[in-house]
């Protein structure tokens, strides 16, 4: 299946928009999983398992388990998503952006070595640097265009004739978006940002950081983003989910925090 219709099955057999971001921090992790050299894996597929009915994505963050030397375990943990749950796409949240050349060994790296089905990308050295990820037809990349973080103005809100650069940004991707294989990094932080994007982008996807732990809400974010199908959003909740209990029942506090998060993304598009 291609990323996009996998995305679609999802919104439509799961009634989900909500996708758990899989940041794994052996410190945060529960006293079980002390001395075990594979808890990286072991902890995220607890996670996978007690969601993977409640989500529309997972979208594991390369640097969590690259720091700890555990590249492959994030190899088995996107084998084992595929295997048990093969119509929930996995979005690598890796933000490369380099020369042609280069994007082609980590747009390998990312569909080949770890199987993701989409991958996060940085948009700044333009559209060579994109291009050779949409040499796998079947997958997709989300471009960073507003990010959630407050850091984010340095560049994002420079002015660019009159309007701010993340609009620039949108447009050129829309622009660059002749297979359908790209959408958008949009924070849930910045509703009235994310909403002057949907209006600039009504038929792009976004991926949308900043619910959760770093305080998005959930209602603004939901109705300034969704499309004219009350989809078009991928909403990502990580700490809140992953972390929402320490001790022996993380698994089933963790599916309780991703359930109440669904149903209340759902509320937002009123359904």
């Amino acid at each position: 299946m291609k990323f996009t219709d996998m995305l679609q099955h999802c919104w439509d057999v799961n009634q989900s928009l909500l996708c758990v971001g899989l940041d794994p921090d052996p410190k945060r992790f529960p006293k079980q999983f002390e001395g075990n050299k594979h808890a990286i894996l072991d902890f995220c597929w607890d996670i996978v398992q007690s969601t993977g009915d409640l989500v529309c994505a997972f979208k594991p963050q390369i640097a969590y388990f690259a720091s700890s030397g555990a590249e492959d375990q994030l190899k088995e943990l996107i084998a084992r998503i595929h295997s048990e749950y093969p119509e929930v796409p996995v979005i690598l949240d890796a933000k490369r952006g380099d020369i042609g050349s280069t994007a082609k060994h980590y747009a390998k790296e990312a569909f080949e070595r770890f199987g993701a089905d989409c991958v996060t990308l940085s948009p700044y050295m333009g559209f060579d640097s994109v291009e050779p990820y949409l040499e796998y037809p079947d997958k997709g990349a989300f471009i960073l265009c507003r990010t959630s973080n407050k850091g984010g103005d340095d560049l994002q809100m420079l002015d660019c004739g009159g309007r701010p650069l993340y609009h620039v940004v949108a447009e050129k991707v829309e622009q660059w978006n002749t297979t359908g294989q790209l959408g958008l990094v949009i924070g849930g932080t910045y509703p009235k940002e994310l909403a002057s994007v949907r209006a600039l982008t009504p038929e792009l996807n976004f991926l949308v950081p900043g619910i959760g732990a770093q305080g998005g809400d959930i209602n603004a974010c939901v109705q300034s983003g969704m499309n004219a199908q009350k989809t078009g959003m991928v909403i990502n909740s990580s700490r809140a989910v992953l972390y929402a209990s320490s001790g022996e029942d993380f698994k089933e506090k963790a599916r309780a925090v991703a359930m109440q998060t669904r149903d209340a993304i759902n509320a937002a598009r009123g359904l």
